[in-house]
């Protein structure tokens, strides 16, 4: 019996003894027979009770006569005055022996017949089993070693477990490691994004004033936080800064440094933007190094304007609020081009493929892009699934007016049969290996190369051996139109050219969003080709079940901060090209800053996010597990119902919009709310 089970049982006894005497003597004075039947009752009970209990008391000293005459007196003697608390418990947990250091530094009272978990939050089962825990009490840590031995009985059979606990007072260590820890040196690596285009009109003597107040700002920021800085390059900075610091920066979300150098303005409209890549978390500091390497060219990836964090698991991300700068010079797509026909001629043949439910720019982006191979004499072809698409009018027209167009489309098992070790695969607008139509494709393929204009994510395409990533682009298909005049060709067909202009004006919103200088050039270049405006229009003619449900919804929208949501349950799947253009067409209301279209497909929620681009909806969305970029996003939720998605959706704009506020950016129709009330 335990400590706490026997001192029940004694309280028991005592209470129905005292009940037994009380009823006697009640009935004293009305029956004399009754009185002495009663108390003749009362005294058996107290007779029986007494002998339970010398009993139970000669059991409880002849268990600890027995467990003590294990150990002889040097034994028992050295175990309490063990300087170090110790206690043994039973295999159910309970404490039966515990020595004067465990009373004096781990539990003052009495601890007998109490269970271990009850002083101390631990697991025994773990502790049993691994050679020490370490756990956290009285705000000291303590390792505790177990030793297990087996009782036996006369005849040696084991019958029960005593386990002997001892405690070694750590706390001192686990004080230096976290010191340690926190005073850990790591690597940081500071950009200025796009400093060619950023300077490339401004004068000599203004450049060297933006870039002095651009350096100064640099040093104090490393300064205050206790770090070393050093310029190694006209618009690149490499830094050392603890880990005790780092934390203290996340906690702010490096507001410090990402807003402070929006106020240096470039051409006195153009805010100058950084990007930082930090390594922590490696072995040394050249690990470090290249950790930190790998998150800047995250950050540059997914547009700049922000801080990436890279330790030995993942990435951690903070700003990314604004829109990248155009880039002028087309260098790099020249060079990226030439390396491509190397790779299409060395190939046996090109398969192109595009993103799951393929819209016009994939599908328009890996069309165009097919036709230019087959134009100088290269095998090629598109895989799309065709079940799961957004762009069969490009399919169609595709089909029904090329010679060739019969075979242009082909479906996964084609192109699977297709697939040799020397097959080039080419992936168009999207980086996301989560996103690709066809995972089977991608993992089959030997030689991978991708074109895409997204923010680069976390599980990117990491193993293609040529790339041409620009966030600052529109669209895929506006990337294609550029590479592909570096082919050496003279004819395309108008209708690859009409594929890839609809790509453009898909993402574009008809050349209002993101549109740059570079956009109206691959599309002056693709009129050259052919391509005619009043025949792509066509291809965003809806059907009647396309419009009416466009037209709900819209109509269904609610405004929450300055975004139009809208959530419903399944349309028909003919009607989900009008999701996206549900999406778009909310943005033409006044007040609307973004657009948040959510409806149920199977058991999930899909996700069709848009911006005029004051709100960045990439962010929002990669909150949500999705991603995109600033002006276009989506994700996709799993056994979730529409409403809880607008709850989920509401949460992820109230962070962004509460990130805005600290950050000094909140949007004009936030603060026009706030001057009204």
């Amino acid at each position: 019996m335990t400590g706490r089970g026997w001192r029940l049982f004694k309280l028991v006894s005592m209470l129905l003894v005292a009940a037994a005497v009380s009823c006697a003597f009640s009935l004293a004075g009305t029956d004399e027979v009754k009185f002495w039947s009663m108390l003749a009752v009362v005294c058996l009970i107290s007779l029986a009770y007494i002998a339970l209990f010398i009993r139970c008391e000669q059991n409880l000293h002849s268990f600890v006569s027995e467990m003590e005459s294990q150990l002889n007196l040097t034994e028992r003697d050295s175990l309490y005055k063990f300087p170090a608390p110790a206690l043994i418990v039973d295999s159910d947990g309970i404490i039966i022996w515990f020595n004067k250091a465990f009373t004096e530094q781990i539990h003052a009272s009495d601890a007998y017949g109490v269970h271990l978990s009850q002083i101390i939050d631990i697991d025994l089962s773990t502790t049993f089993s691994k050679i020490d825990t370490v756990v956290e009490y009285n705000a000291g840590h303590y390792r505790i070693r177990a030793v297990t031995t087996e009782k036996k009985d006369e005849s040696n059979t084991p019958v029960s477990e005593l386990t002997l606990l001892y405690f070694q007072d750590v706390s001192e260590l686990i004080d230096v490691k976290n010191e340690y820890a926190r005073s850990r040196n790591w690597v940081a690596m500071l950009l200025i994004d796009s400093y060619d285009e950023l300077f490339a009109k401004v004068k000599d003597s203004d450049k060297a004033h933006i870039t002095m107040q651009i350096d100064k700002l640099a040093e104090s920021f490393i300064e205050e936080h206790n770090g070393l800085m050093k310029k190694i390059s006209s618009d690149r900075y490499f830094a050392i800064i603890s880990e005790n610091e780092l934390i203290k920066l996340e906690e702010e979300k490096f507001k410090s440094i990402l807003d402070k150098v929006h106020q240096i303005l470039v051409a006195e409209h153009t805010p100058v933007t950084l990007s930082i890549g930090i390594g922590r978390g490696g072995s040394n500091l050249r690990e470090s190094e290249e950790m930190a390497r790998q998150a800047l060219d995250m950050t540059q990836g997914r547009g700049g304007d922000q801080v990436a964090v890279k330790d030995e698991k993942d990435f951690t991300f903070f700003g990314g609020n604004s829109s990248g700068i155009e880039k002028s010079t087309k260098v790099k797509t020249r060079i990226f081009s030439s390396g491509l026909i190397s790779l299409i001629r060395a190939a046996d043949r090109t398969i192109l493929m595009g993103h799951a439910w393929g819209d016009l720019d994939a599908i328009g982006a890996a069309a165009g892009l097919c036709g230019a191979i087959r134009a100088i004499g290269a095998d090629a072809y598109v895989f799309s699934d065709t079940d799961h698409t957004l762009a069969m009018p490009i399919i169609d027209r595709l089909r029904e007016n090329l010679e060739d167009g019969s075979d242009l489309i082909i479906n996964e098992e084609t192109a699977l049969e297709m697939m040799t070790e020397n097959t080039l695969l080419i992936i168009c607008d999207t980086n996301n290996k989560d996103l690709l139509d066809s995972r089977q494709i991608y993992e089959k393929a030997k030689n991978i190369v991708f074109i895409d204009h997204h923010r680069q994510v976390v599980n990117c395409i990491d193993n293609a051996v040529l790339s041409l990533h620009e966030p600052y682009a529109s669209s895929a298909s506006e990337m294609v139109a550029e590479v592909i005049q570096y082919f050496g060709y003279e004819q395309l067909s108008s209708y690859y050219a009409d594929a890839m202009l609809a790509g453009i004006m898909l993402d574009t919103k008809d050349f209002v969003m993101k549109t740059g200088v570079r956009t109206f050039e691959a599309a002056a270049a693709l009129r050259r080709y052919g391509a005619e405006t009043e025949r792509v229009r066509q291809l965003f003619d809806v059907s009647m079940v396309e419009y009416t449900t466009k037209a709900m919804l819209v109509s269904e929208a609610q405004m929450y901060r300055g975004c139009a949501i809208t959530v419903s349950g399944e349309v028909a799947p003919e009607a989900r090209v009008a999701i996206a253009q549900a999406a778009n067409d909310l943005l033409t209301i006044q007040n609307v800053e973004a657009s948040f279209v959510a409806v149920q497909v199977g058991g999930g929620v899909n996700i069709s996010a848009r911006s005029r681009g004051a709100v960045n909806v990439q962010v929002i969305m990669e909150a949500l597990g999705g991603g995109g970029h600033q002006t276009m996003a989506a994700a996709q939720l799993k056994h979730i119902t529409p409403e809880a998605a607008r709850s989920r959706i509401q949460t992820a704009i109230d962070q962004y919009r509460e990130a805005q506020k600290k950050s000094g950016l909140e949007s004009e129709s936030e603060q026009t709310k706030k001057d009204k009330q």
